[in-house]
Formats: structure tokens, C-alpha cells, sequence
């Protein structure tokens, strides 16, 4: 069976580049443009891993994580941002989270997120 991956990105062609990527590797990906997209997403397809920027309109990526996570609590967390600035509260919420979680500063090579990903999955319990 694929692991399950959805993308959360309001830049279109970045959401679609990672899916192309984890697709690539045999993974089940589906991309989202919007928080509320993302959110609305999980009622059919319940990612094993979330990689979400932070930064976005309307629902923030931090807003959608916890959305997700509460509908999906064996959901792992990898957060995107190209903006220093969302490193402190980024880190907080990460530290006080239960799920593992990463953040990685955009933009990430593919081998690194790649390795990230799957470091996050298998730190899930069976």
C-alpha cells in the first residue's frame, strides 16, 4: 500500500512539484492550494505525512496543521517556509506538539526532503 502525502502550498506549481516528486517515488500524494482545501481534503484521504507551509492566505499553516491533526492524529508533520521570520513560532509549536514534526526553509532539495519525509514516517508507531 502507498503512503499517503498531502501538500499544502498556496503557490500552485510549488504544491504541484512536490506531489510530482513524491509521486515519482511511489507515494499516494494529493495537493491542496488552501488551508481550507487541505482541511476539506482529509474527510476522503487521511495523510500518513503533511507537509504545509506556513505562510498562506486565509487559513495559515500552523491553523491547517491542527485541523489535520486532529482528523488524522497519526499524521506526521513536515512544515515549509521561505520566511525566516516563522522560525520562532514554528519551533515553538513544534516543541509542544505530540506528533513528530520538522521544518525546513524553502527551498529544500529534493534528496533532503526526500530523506526528511521518510525519517517522519518511520517514526510512526505501528
Amino acid at each position: 500500500m502507498k503512503r499517503k502525502i498531502l501538500v499544502v502550498d498556496d503557490e500552485q506549481a510549488v504544491a504541484d512539484t512536490l506531489c510530482i516528486i513524491f509521486k515519482k517515488r511511489g507515494f499516494d500524494c494529493r495537493a491542496a492550494y488552501t488551508g481550507f482545501a487541505a482541511v476539506a481534503c482529509t474527510e476522503e484521504f487521511c495523510p500518513e505525512l503533511l507537509l504545509c507551509d506556513i505562510s498562506m492566505p486565509g487559513m495559515g499553516g500552523m491553523e491547517v496543521v491542527s485541523k489535520v491533526t486532529m482528523k488524522c492524529p497519526d499524521c506526521r508533520v513536515l512544515l515549509l517556509t521561505g520566511h525566516y521570520t516563522n522560525l520562532g513560532s514554528a519551533q515553538a509549536w513544534v516543541m509542544s506538539h505530540p506528533a513528530p514534526s520538522l521544518i525546513m526553509t524553502k527551498p529544500v532539495p529534493p534528496a533532503q526532503l526526500l530523506e526528511a519525509a521518510g525519517a517522519l514516517l518511520q517514526s510512526r508507531q505501528p
